[in-house]
């Protein structure tokens, strides 16, 4: 994939693609909850497959009932288009 950056006047209509997701700094982020601190891990270990598959790899944060995940293209210095396919094949597994 090209890793083509979204311009701040598409980022809206990208976002409108994929149900959770905001804006956070230079990347888009969600929280996902979970009933418990294993299910959460589950979750990140299944999307670290997805992100690893795609060498492409969010910043994760992790506790009791919760993941985030912040996805941006470092070398880019913002949102590309990979990052929403990241962002979309994350929801597919939630």
């Amino acid at each position: 994939m090209e890793r083509r950056l979204i311009e701040t006047d598409q980022m809206a209509a990208e976002l409108g693609k994929i149900e959770g997701w905001s804006v956070k700094g230079p990347a888009i982020w969600r929280r996902f909850e979970f009933d418990n601190f294993s299910d959460a891990l589950e979750f990140v270990n299944r999307a670290g497959a997805i992100a690893d598959a795609m060498d492409h790899h969010p910043d994760i944060k992790l506790g009791w009932g919760y993941a985030e995940f912040a996805v941006t293209t470092h070398d880019r210095g913002g949102v590309t288009d990979v990052d929403f396919s990241l962002a979309k094949k994350i929801n597919e597994i939630a």
